[in-house]
């Protein structure tokens, strides 16, 4: 754990998601990493707080109120200061259809939930150490 401690030290992971329970246990993971956290509750929220913190890697819920993960990474993508940032998309379910649609909005990947602390530890050695 001590390894992983080290090369994960601030990078900044956002977790935009509309369920209490995933961002607090993705918080909880992740913070004991070293990751710096940000937390949104949706699309919206996201958006201000992308260009306040600029994150190294997003992980987006798919479905959400008002502005959705697909529509959510789309703004993100078209973004030129912002397009260069990983943007896994998270949903519960693994269908062929739903990832090609997060290839197309321009996620860099797809992780099923429920998901491990290894899980996201993965995505973030891959896409932001």
């Amino acid at each position: 754990m001590e390894e992983i401690n080290k090369t994960l030290k601030g990078i900044k992971v956002m977790i935009i998601d509309d369920s209490s329970t995933i961002r607090k246990s993705a918080e909880m993971f992740l913070k004991s990493s070293g990751c710096e956290v940000i937390l949104a509750e949706d699309g919206f929220e996201a958006m201000h707080k992308i260009v306040d913190n600029q994150p190294d890697i997003i992980f987006i819920d798919i479905v959400m109120p008002r502005l959705d993960g697909y529509q959510a990474c789309m703004l993100i993508k078209k973004n030129p200061i912002y397009q260069s940032i990983p943007v896994i998309m998270l949903s519960s379910k693994d269908g062929l259809f739903d990832k090609a649609k997060g290839r197309i909005a321009g996620s860099n990947d797809y992780l099923t939930k429920p998901f491990s602390s290894e899980n996201l530890i993965d995505f973030i050695q891959k896409y932001a150490a």
